[in-house]
């Protein structure tokens, strides 16, 4: 909230400059601003109407969140290792692919923006995708201990 006075009292400040008499009175000016517009701020957020939370929803709700944040960084871990598996690939197979994967294209328009045949542009994707899962699964198994 200090911060969104400050902004205001900037605001404020600059739009209305050319009304100040003696410059050396600024800092005053100033903070007489910074006074009013935090009031105002402080009357607004008392006007609203909120609706108390039970004890055990504001719990249920931060674990629900502490689990996206996981589900986040995992998901990020992946898609950081299907990156560096897709740079592995040789370019034939990577731009296939990319054309594929991040832009949506259908085999035929890649098969045209590529000048390939479409049979060409699909044994292409088969064989990358075929590669990321030998990188991906080379890389499982060189995280996981092997039991004994």
């Amino acid at each position: 909230m200090a911060e969104d006075v400050v902004h205001e009292t900037f605001i404020k400040a600059i739009n209305k400059i050319d009304t100040i008499e003696d410059e050396t009175k600024m800092g005053a000016w100033l903070s007489t601003i910074a006074a009013r517009t935090a009031i105002d701020l402080v009357r607004m957020e008392r006007n609203k109407k909120g609706i108390p939370m039970e004890h055990d929803l504001l719990e249920s709700l931060g674990e629900t969140m502490k689990q996206n944040v996981e589900e986040e960084v995992e998901t990020s871990m992946v898609m950081e290792q299907i990156e560096q598996a897709i740079r592995k690939l040789k370019r034939e197979y990577r731009d296939v692919l990319s054309l594929k994967i991040w832009h949506g294209l259908k085999e035929s328009q890649i098969a045209h923006i590529l000048n390939l045949k479409p049979c060409t542009v699909k044994t292409r994707i088969y064989r990358a995708r075929k590669q990321l899962k030998d990188f991906l699964g080379q890389e499982d198994r060189s995280v996981v201990p092997p039991s004994t």
